[in-house]
């Protein structure tokens, strides 16, 4: 496992240079501000579960702070790697400082959050969810991800790309957004006609790049010669799977940022997120007087396809007309959250 720790420092070490400018320590916070700032401009706490160059999730969130200091003139400040049983202290803490909004980068911090901004009206609340919640305080914005509508044109890409017949779901813990994101697959599936067999797996951790790549090297043992992966630092380990094992034939399809270095001959796609769309679009709201609201993404807002390499260029039409049918309507996900296995 030598070579995935090193590819993982390399990679966090390839990051850095890009987030210096608002870095921050491990569980602590660092600050900016933007070229246009007054008297007016909003002052935003992020709270993430991950560190700021992971290359993945967390530094999504760190450029969506930096969009907001450009754009609003917004005071920023952000912890990492945050637990959490130590969200709500933390998210109080960023209360009592007097930040005017609170960003929690990550559905598991919903809870917490929602407890919070009971207590605190006159604060704005940013949560993450992976649905339409139910008695959500007023100044509360509950930002959806739709991670199912992401998946459905991969089901599309694996069905249409496959030599084996067998493709497979490699995820990090089964979540209700896990599931949603493979019935969005077998739906894909189904509706184009394809006949492959699809396998799912989960890691049980997002972040383990040794468990990733075993169980990436199992499931390309199984004959499964394209895996969708939805992990986060485990993504290094998966794709160092695929180059060893099975001859390197296997392909690969990852999520929310570019990770086609990892593994340039077996990267297909990756469903980009962009979430400076959606801080930008209720910083918008918040100026014109909102406090909370509903804000799902999808392929107009914040979700987007990278055109798939290393296959046929029949499968990238057939990708880009799932995309241009989700955008139209055409085409409906259904957002099935029940258990699997």
């Amino acid at each position: 496992m030598r070579s995935t720790r090193l590819f993982a420092s390399a990679l966090t070490a390839a990051m850095l240079i890009s987030v210096t400018a608002c870095g921050g320590d491990s569980g602590g916070s660092s600050g900016g501000s933007g070229d246009s700032g007054g008297g007016d401009a909003p002052k935003i706490a992020a709270v993430f579960s991950g560190t700021t160059t992971d290359a993945d999730y967390t530094f999504l969130g760190l450029q969506a702070l930096q969009s907001a200091e450009k754009e609003f003139g917004a005071e920023t400040t952000f912890s990492e790697s945050v637990a959490v049983p130590d969200a709500e202290r933390v998210i109080r803490e960023y209360v009592a400082d007097g930040n005017t909004v609170v960003w929690t980068h990550g559905s598991q911090f919903y809870d917490a959050t929602v407890k919070v901004a009971k207590e605190s009206p006159d604060v704005t609340f940013i949560a993450e969810q992976d649905t339409q919640p139910a008695d959500v305080p007023d100044n509360v914005f509950v930002l959806d991800r739709n991670f199912h509508l992401a998946f459905y044109p991969l089901g599309i890409l694996a069905g249409a790309t496959t030599k084996t017949g067998k493709i497979a779901y490699l995820g990090g813990a089964t979540l209700p957004f896990s599931y949603s994101e493979v019935h969005a697959v077998e739906q894909a599936l189904k509706d184009s006609g394809s006949s492959a067999t699809l396998t799912s797996v989960w890691t049980g951790d997002f972040n383990d790049p040794a468990k990733a790549q075993q169980f990436a090297s199992q499931l390309i043992a199984g004959g499964n010669d394209v895996v969708l992966g939805s992990l986060n630092l485990g993504m290094v380990g998966a794709f160092e799977a695929v180059k060893s094992e099975g001859g390197g034939k296997t392909l690969m399809t990852a999520k929310y940022t570019d990770k086609s270095k990892l593994a340039p001959d077996n990267y297909v796609t990756s469903v980009i997120y962009d979430f400076s769309v959606m801080l930008d679009e209720i910083l918008t709201q918040v100026e014109d007087g909102k406090t909370g609201g509903y804000l799902g993404m999808d392929y107009d807002k914040g979700i987007s396809v990278q055109e798939p390499a290393n296959v046929d260029k029949a499968v990238v039409d057939q990708v880009d007309k799932a995309v241009e049918d989700l955008k139209s309507g055409a085409i409906e996900v259904e957002r099935d959250v029940t258990p699997i296995g």
